[in-house]
């Protein structure tokens, strides 16, 4: 029976919210492997996913539904690509052309590795055993090789890999935008020592409970608007954010008693995350105009919640009554003192504890070392040496052990190779929209103060959120600030606020 092109596209989007009605079940299923399955239960949970993998996997290569979509692509209904059917159908077509190429065993079998890995991963670094990790990767990798030589066909296989986060970007795109971040970060890096030398830095110190910590980021993130009725904070080994339906959106944070700063900031930064997935539009829930962009969208999010917002003279001086009434021995303290200590500059080991100004260059390397990696030109065993090079290269410091050096991040465990170089978008687009919205909405800072987060809030949603896919990262940038991205909002802010500083 022959079927309309309307109906057709119905019967697409039907199916599109099946398989995210089976993606949403997985999401349940990685969530609670990362949060509260006993390490005893990963091997059936590995099991589990698999499965889950392997259905989705037969759902998106359905060959009437790979036809339907290149009948659908070349019809009226695609003809505007940014109409509510022409982007759906766009990104649904991309999605399903990159899936139909990959046999359903390697699906399945990077499914069962990524969970085995994470597992790995954790006794890793608990232990500071690079060692029991190392095989897992190795595998990991050889999967993601494979992998990313399907979707090349004779391209660089480390795009074909960064394309699956940041659609069309390539390493040849990114390298002006990171040459030019760069070079000005080992400007003012260099120009800052030179400033400061001598002087010691104002640090956070003390005994902060676990539970009074929690407490305290429960205050703060319902201020800033994180709907905990649609959403939930939990403990991880490390920090993230899980969608995992309509009206779920779950994220994490990690506790360090002798500072309450790397929970407040962590959990700020997945709340932008979160933020982001509360404000997609639900009714479009399973397809592609209920999706975030990209991840570099995405996680300009997360970095202008966590450091152009709360690292800012403005939030710190609202929420320090808040820490006070919570950590009374730190009554003592001033909004400089504050503003000082959590905008301290070092060279440091940790990326997720890092600085605004060193942050890119624990990007820088992890981005050197990934594409030879994935290349064949590096192999897991020589990562150990490889990695403590580039940190002796970019940031002048060599790790002691796994934990603070390669195991630091759970990534790779999970098989997100060509994920960083997100990281480092993601903070460009951060300053480019805060400077847009101050001059929309005037000076934010002073809103911070008197704990106004809602403008900003909602010139997010209307700006960004509410779209979904419906614009490509870079369009979204030229349609909302009139230019072409480039570094250099995120460089004046950062020669700004460290000059003063």
């Amino acid at each position: 029976m022959n079927i309309t092109i309307e109906q057709m596209y119905q019967h697409l989007c039907e199916e599109a919210r099946w398989i995210s009605l089976l993606e949403s079940i997985a999401s349940v299923l990685w969530w609670d492997e990362r949060t509260m399955l006993p390490p005893a239960g990963a091997a059936y949970r590995a099991e589990q996913l698999r499965l889950l993998a392997g259905m989705i996997h037969e759902r998106w290569t359905n060959p009437q539904l790979v036809a339907n979509l290149e009948s659908m692509s070349a019809s009226a209904l695609a003809s505007d690509p940014h109409s509510d059917t022409g982007a759906n159908i766009r990104h649904l077509n991309r999605q399903c052309q990159r899936k139909a190429k990959l046999p359903r065993r390697l699906v399945e079998e990077l499914a069962t590795a990524s969970v085995l890995g994470q597992q790995a991963w954790q006794e890793a670094r608990r232990n500071d055993d690079f060692a029991h990790f190392a095989p897992h990767l190795e595998r990991i990798v050889a999967l993601k090789r494979e992998q990313a030589a399907i979707w090349a066909n004779g391209k660089p296989v480390y795009d074909a890999l960064l394309d699956t986060y940041e659609p069309g970007e390539t390493a040849a795109s990114l390298a002006p935008l990171f040459d030019q971040l760069s070079q000005g970060l080992h400007r003012l890096l260099n120009d800052r020592n030179s400033r400061t030398s001598g002087h010691a830095a104002v640090r956070i110190r003390g005994s902060f409970p676990p539970a009074a910590q929690e407490a305290l980021l429960r205050e703060i993130l319902a201020q800033v608007g994180f709907d905990f009725h649609r959403g939930r904070l939990d403990q991880s080994a490390h920090p993230f954010c899980s969608r995992l339906g309509p009206e779920d959106c779950r994220i994490t944070t990690r506790y360090d008693t002798q500072d309450f700063t790397k929970a407040l900031f962590g959990g700020l930064h997945e709340f932008g995350h979160a933020l982001y997935k509360q404000g997609l539009p639900v009714e479009w829930y399973g397809l592609p105009l209920g999706e975030p962009i990209s991840l570099g969208i995405d996680e300009s999010q997360s970095r202008l919640w966590e450091n152009l917002v709360g690292r800012s003279r403005g939030f710190l001086s609202h929420i320090l009554p808040k820490v006070k009434a919570h950590f009374p021995e730190l009554n003592h303290w001033s909004v400089d003192e504050m503003y000082r200590a959590v905008n301290r500059v070092e060279s440091s080991l940790i990326r997720v504890e890092a600085d605004e100004l060193t942050y890119n260059l624990h990007i820088m390397v992890r981005f050197e070392l990934e594409k030879p990696l994935i290349e064949g030109e590096l192999s897991v065993g020589d990562l150990p040496q490889a990695w403590a090079d580039g940190y002796e290269r970019h940031l002048g410091i060599r790790p002691k052990n796994f934990r603070d050096g390669l195991l630091q991040d759970i990534h790779w465990a999970g098989g997100a190779i060509g994920y960083f170089p997100t990281y480092t978008l993601g903070n460009i687009y951060s300053a480019i929209w805060f400077q847009q919205a101050e001059l929309e909405l005037g000076k934010l800072e002073p809103m911070f103060a008197r704990g106004e987060f809602g403008p900003l809030r909602e010139w997010l949603r209307e700006k960004i959120h509410r779209h979904g896919k419906r614009f490509d990262a870079r369009e979204l940038v030229t349609r909302i600030t009139g230019a072409d991205r480039t570094a250099e909002p995120l460089l004046s802010y950062l020669e700004s606020k460290f000059s003063e500083l």
